[in-house]
């Protein structure tokens, strides 16, 4: 089975770093206390605290595994330099044909927030607009099988 690869943006993998070191750290201190506490109450079989440490430890431990495989198969976003076409990190303004302006930026698809306007760059808007240009307008297929079109009216990071 081929591993995936993910795309990052440096902010991306920064948070990624972040919440990793506090799920080894405070997090996992903080169950490990719950735990013994819980041990503390007695009998094992019928404490529900204990049983909710336990399954908050073993949530912790599986976010802390998928970080860990995402840093190690992420590729980091080139920063060209330039923002003459979309790339992974840019902010793109667009318009569509009923003149309503929308501002995204691109992501990986580890990163996507839509209540941030954070879209990924396999999301059909993301494939389309990718290596387009200010200025050039893009047909986009969207899941439910209409077609919007959209003229991408200014990029920058």
């Amino acid at each position: 089975m081929e591993t995936p690869e993910f795309v990052l943006t440096s902010e991306g993998r920064q948070k990624l770093v972040d919440e990793l070191a506090w799920r080894e750290g405070d997090l996992t201190k903080e169950i490990v206390e719950r735990i013994k506490t819980a041990r503390d109450f007695g009998d094992l079989s019928e404490n529900s605290e204990y049983d909710d440490a336990r399954e908050e430890q073993a949530k912790n431990a599986a976010r802390i595994a998928e970080i860990r495989a995402i840093l190690a198969n992420a590729k980091e976003a080139e920063d060209t330099g330039h923002t003459f076409t979309v790339s992974l990190g840019c902010v793109v303004e667009l318009v569509d044909e009923n003149g309503e302006v929308s501002e995204v930026t691109i992501v990986g698809s580890t990163e996507t927030d839509s209540l941030r306007h954070r879209i990924s760059n396999e999301s059909p808007i993301g494939r389309a607009i990718i290596n387009h240009a200010e200025g050039e307008t893009v047909e986009v297929q969207l899941p439910s099988g209409k077609t919007r079109t959209y003229t991408i009216t200014k990029i920058s990071r």
